[in-house]
């Protein structure tokens, strides 16, 4: 898979998650990319995803800081 087509997959996960309610609670970055872990805002579930592309860590990071504001 290209990076392109792996960014796409990885910002469709994270778009999912959110539009299901889900909040970024925790950001453990290392070499191999950054493992996001998000909690449910009502049901407390929560779920992990790893990013590995350059353009889907910034993608989330921009999410944060919007949410943020």
């Amino acid at each position: 898979m290209s990076e392109y087509q792996e960014f796409l997959s990885e910002r469709d996960k994270i778009d999912f998650l959110i539009q299901k309610g889900f909040k970024i609670e925790k950001v453990t970055e290392n070499l191999s990319g950054a493992f996001v872990q998000f909690k449910h805002t009502e049901n407390k579930r929560s779920a992990t995803l790893h990013v590995k592309t350059a353009n889907a860590r910034k993608y989330f990071s921009n999410l944060l800081f919007t949410h943020k504001q």
